[in-house]
């Protein structure tokens, strides 16, 4: 993906363009997900069916006529997941095979360890906004991807009143934070960096500098991941090291107290997406839903620029319907190294189509 970007003059020289390289293992996640969302998709279609039966007639109902194909293929190419029923007295029928169903039982099990889990980020979520509330429609824009069910307005957010409320604002349903916890307000690069034993009270010594990958050893530094073919010369070094030991406010303090055009409020941003990202099972949204939330977060209007920008911390790829953002420490070439309890049990489900492993945002209605 080419970057036009405005350059000075050099005598009649044609400036050279911008190239974006191009992390083909996170392309690659993409095209891996194509099937298994299938899979995941018409296995909740049979589950929502009261006998867990889907007549094969009804599924251009559910799907649409075009997409009807693409689910009548993985019916017939996974027979270790989907039976077909083809009696002579019933119109034939789509079910999990036994062994299915066996291991779809471990799901209740997977919600149920979600669940502190999903309270703890939608704390951290609300936290972190300018006004500790988002609007409730903006969480479901994204509640697949941090692992909600489908009516978590109905079975999660009432069981935690001590931490959550729904209340109208200018005729728009808003989720507001009840109380503040400040041993929540610690970000996920932070929690890293106390694991490697790097402390804001113990910064490195001046005569450390950074590598040649981007990285440094310090409280206000963030985990560096160059493309493969990137080459960065001395004085981009230079200026990422200055970048790396600037401190920076928290992004769980209010945006409203830093002036946009301050450096260490800029820097901040990114700290806002990276926690944002890192509150995701996957390590990722899409463009538009990170935008989504420009108001909450006071986020820049050239965002797609500023992720560019930091091409080291995050990835965009076009691969798949949207553009998708990834946050690229959390993955090891196409596999996320930290899964939570769904997305181990979705990897179990999968596994029986054949398939080891996948990075997969969860699709799932339950």
């Amino acid at each position: 993906m080419l970057v036009p970007l405005k350059q000075k003059s050099s005598g009649g020289r044609r400036p050279k363009k911008k190239i974006y390289h191009r992390v083909h293992e996170l392309d690659r996640v993409m095209d891996l997900q194509k099937k298994p969302s299938v899979i995941l998709h018409l296995k909740a279609i049979i589950q929502s069916q009261k006998n867990q039966h889907l007549l094969l007639r009804d599924l251009e109902k559910q799907v649409g006529f075009v997409q009807k194909w693409n689910f009548m293929a993985v019916i017939e190419k996974y027979p270790s997941i989907f039976h077909v029923d083809a009696g002579s007295s019933m119109p034939p029928s789509v079910t999990l095979t036994e062994k299915a169903r066996k291991v779809a039982c471990g799901e209740a099990e997977s919600r149920e360890l979600m669940e502190p889990v999903l309270v703890k980020n939608l704390r951290k979520l609300l936290m972190m906004s300018v006004d500790c509330r988002v609007p409730l429609e903006k969480i479901e824009f994204i509640e697949n991807e941090l692992g909600l069910p489908s009516d978590f307005k109905k079975s999660l957010i009432p069981k935690y009143p001590e931490f959550f409320s729904v209340k109208d604002v200018n005729g728009k349903a808003y989720l507001h934070l009840e109380n503040w916890d400040s041993s929540l307000a610690v970000t996920a690069r932070e929690e890293r960096l106390t694991c490697e034993g790097v402390l804001p009270s113990n910064p490195p010594k001046k005569k450390v500098r950074i590598s040649k990958d981007g990285n440094f050893f310090g409280p206000f530094a963030f985990k560096i991941c160059f493309p493969t073919g990137f080459r960065a010369n001395v004085s981009y070094l230079d200026e990422l090291e200055r970048w790396q030991r600037m401190e920076f406010p928290s992004p769980y303090l209010n945006a409203r107290r830093f002036e946009a055009a301050d450096p260490k409020a800029r820097k901040r941003v990114v700290a806002v997406l990276h926690e944002l990202l890192s509150l995701t099972m996957e390590r990722r949204l899409t463009s538009i839903q990170l935008d989504a939330f420009h108001s909450e977060y006071l986020l820049p209007s050239r965002l797609l620029l500023c992720l560019i920008k930091h091409h080291g911390i995050f990835y965009i790829t076009n691969k798949g319907v949207r553009s998708t953002v990834f946050l690229k420490e959390a993955y090891n070439d196409s596999h996320l190294t930290d899964k939570c309890p769904l997305l181990l049990f979705i990897d179990k489900f999968i596994a029986l189509s054949g398939r080891r492993e996948i990075n997969l945002c969860n699709e799932m209605t339950s």
